[in-house]
């Protein structure tokens, strides 16, 4: 690999895991903050609902802003922007003049800058596999490796902040975390052309922002499996947020075991999932495809509803879930891959931005759903419950012949059209 190409991926892992280490930062320093000068749990979820609605909001519709001014400039352009809404938090309570509501809209500032930012390092993702001419699963799997890594490092070290500093000024950590991921980003990727908002096939000036926005959505709706994914991450997010904000806390109550069982389920699929991801990276571009998606969602799903329902020991229940890390770890390189290939990179901000929206979507109500079964049928059968719907979400794409295509690379499908053509 060249020494530019080393740069350009090096420096875009780096400032991936430096963003998400600092918003696992602040998942844990916003809600302290609130709980400690509230007391209210009520006000704690008012919070971070105005943090969760306009991240969406703004990832539905940056989608043709990336692809018009280029994926690159809106990524470092908005983080620096979130490096100083994000500080204000810190300084207004410094100052004594952090109140709920200016907090609920500095949060929601965040949410609104995190969005375009985030959407638009994933919609850089094509042009990174072409400029550094690694196989495209190979790049998702080190950026899913990465991602998963510092989400286990930034909740431990936030943790730890939070504890040793005070939520408030951990929160300036987190500020420093948005500008030096600009930084790092603008420096190794300078010479990456950003593929969206160049070449030929670029929105036109005079073409309507909703015109390349619905345009957008067309290229999704006319992909069955692109569609699929969508929907299929939206539940499947949906039913993990339930899981891991009101199912196993309940189970961990029950049982006994409290946080600190919480705190080993936590660290044995992390850990599994991070050794996966890694294992995904390394056999990347030889794993077939849509046996690989089954497999890992067929040890992901249901194992750790159905082990929790049962009422098994709590050394089981870690068992399943260094299993269920390890499944976990291969799915993202697949559905990654499969995403960035099948989008064309001229409308890759518009889709993926989009995508990413659509994932989101329908976790606040997660929670809500979660408790509902919980307080209407018990904790095993809803637990039952939600892990059946995994399932049935996560293997409905066997009923799908299309599906199936996935397993064909563009290496593939250029040498069948060339014999076509010759033929």
């Amino acid at each position: 690999m060249r020494a530019a190409s080393g740069r350009a991926l090096a420096g875009f892992l780096a400032a991936d895991a430096i963003s998400l280490a600092g918003t696992r930062l602040a998942q844990i320093a916003v809600p302290w903050l609130v709980l400690t000068t509230t007391g209210s749990a009520t006000s704690t979820g008012l919070v971070a609902f105005a943090g969760l609605l306009p991240l969406v909001l703004a990832q539905a519709l940056c989608g043709p802003w990336i692809d018009r001014a280029g994926a690159r400039r809106v990524a470092i352009g908005f983080d620096l922007a979130s490096a100083l809404a994000v500080a204000a938090v810190p300084l207004a309570y410094a100052a004594g003049r952090l109140s709920l509501p200016l907090l609920v809209v500095l949060v929601a500032l965040t949410g609104l800058l995190r969005g375009p930012s985030e959407a638009a390092r994933h919609a850089l993702v094509p042009a990174l596999v072409r400029y550094v001419e690694l196989p495209t699963e190979r790049v998702t799997g080190l950026v899913g490796t990465t991602d998963r890594l510092s989400a286990l490092v930034g909740a431990a070290v936030g943790g730890g902040l939070v504890a040793a500093l005070g939520p408030a000024p951990a929160l300036l950590v987190d500020a420093g975390s948005f500008l030096v991921c600009a930084l790092v980003l603008a420096w190794s990727t300078r010479r990456l052309d950003a593929g969206a908002g160049r070449g030929p096939g670029r929105p036109s000036r005079r073409s309507s922002y909703l015109a390349e926005l619905r345009g957008g959505w067309l290229i999704l709706r006319r992909d069955p499996v692109l569609l699929g994914m969508m929907a299929m991450v939206a539940v499947t997010n949906l039913l993990d947020q339930g899981y891991s904000s009101v199912m196993l806390p309940v189970w961990a109550d029950d049982v006994g075991g409290g946080p600190a069982a919480i705190g080993l389920l936590g660290a044995c699929m992390g850990g599994a999932a991070l050794a996966g991801s890694v294992l995904a990276t390394w056999r990347a571009e030889r794993l077939p495809r849509f046996r690989t998606y089954v497999v890992g969602y067929l040890l992901a799903g249901a194992p750790r509803w159905v082990v929790l329902a049962v009422g098994a020991p709590l050394w089981l229940v870690a068992l399943v879930h260094v299993v269920t890390g390890l499944g976990a770890g291969f799915i993202n390189p697949v559905l990654g891959a499969v995403q960035f290939e099948r989008i064309p990179e001229e409308a890759m901000g518009r889709v993926s931005a989009l995508s990413l929206a659509a994932s989101w979507s329908l976790m606040p109500l997660g929670g809500l759903l979660a408790g509902l079964a919980v307080t209407g049928t018990g904790l095993s059968t809803g637990l039952l419950l939600f892990g059946l719907a995994y399932l049935a979400a996560t293997m409905a794409p066997l009923l799908s012949p299309t599906w199936r295509t996935i397993d064909v690379r563009p290496q593939a499908r250029a040498r069948s059209a060339s014999t076509a053509a010759r033929s």
